[in-house]
């Protein structure tokens, strides 16, 4: 018979919607069948999945990926799975996920070209969103600094559809020392603020983009601390050659974080306009 709302496990489960419980138990729910799949795809992520047995039936390939893991897959009811999910309209799985972050310190260790730091953000969307983008920049480590967002929060997870198990995700309590690492490990700092004194499009157009970078993002409502700012290597801005006040934090996070990869992806040229070869 199908698991239901009471049944222990699914109670149990059911507890990790809270921040306490997740950070007791190391564990979250990922929810939907994007999410499963891509925790499905991370070795020694996932520690259950749940489904109604519709949803195991129509997405019968990750039942089988996560039976043939040796992981239990429980069949509940609607009423259950609607529990354990956060979503007006749930689609039918959701999964047990071990916590997945890192220590800075290794994450470091795989000199990562693109960093996206997250200070003190706080709107789990907002969050998602950016990791998402980040993710889709081919940036290899967020950062969740200061007093940032909860990443297994289940709407950061829903809003990150997928891209929060294909990074490094590190969480420091302090920012600063999370600048001095970055630094360390030869990557330039960029802080994004509408006051910047350095325009995006110049930093591009003099190839300052093309090396190893952490930009440094704050929340929409207060921005990043002065301490922070400071501590960057520049202060950068994001031209409005429009008539609207600012743009929205993932808005301005995507196009940071698109000018790095393609700066950073471009063929290095010489003086004369020529693709420079090795050799």
């Amino acid at each position: 018979m199908p698991f239901t709302p009471r049944t222990p496990r699914v109670v149990a489960a059911r507890r990790l919607q809270r921040r306490r419980d997740r950070e007791a138990t190391g564990l979250f729910l990922a929810e939907g069948p994007q999410a499963v799949r891509e925790a499905l795809a991370r070795p020694g992520v996932v520690t259950e999945l749940f489904g109604t047995p519709a949803a195991l039936d129509r997405h019968a390939d990750l039942a089988a990926r996560a039976t043939d893991a040796d992981l239990p897959v429980s069949e509940v009811t609607d009423e259950a799975l609607a529990a354990l999910a956060e979503t007006v309209a749930p689609q039918g799985l959701v999964a047990v996920c071990r916590h997945l972050d890192v220590p800075l310190d290794r994450a470091l260790s795989g000199t990562p070209r693109l960093v996206a730091v997250l200070a003190d953000i706080r709107d789990p969307g907002n969050a998602g969103t950016v990791l998402r983008t980040a993710d889709a920049a081919g940036a290899q480590l967020v950062v969740f600094a200061g007093d940032a967002v909860d990443p297994y929060n289940g709407k950061a997870v829903r809003a990150s559809a997928g891209s929060l198990f294909h990074l490094d995700v590190v969480r420091a309590r302090d920012p600063l020392h999370a600048v001095g690492a970055l630094r360390g490990a030869g990557l330039s700092i960029l802080a994004t603020t509408g006051y910047g004194d350095d325009d995006l499009d110049d930093l591009a157009d003099a190839g300052r983009l093309a090396a190893p970078t952490a930009w440094l993002f704050g929340s929409e409502a207060h921005g990043l601390s002065e301490e922070l700012t400071a501590a960057a290597d520049a202060r950068v801005r994001v031209p409005l050659h429009g008539r609207a006040e600012s743009l929205n934090l993932a808005a301005a996070a995507a196009v940071c974080l698109y000018a790095s990869a393609r700066a950073q992806r471009r063929p290095v040229t010489g003086h004369a306009g020529q693709t420079a070869h090795s050799g």
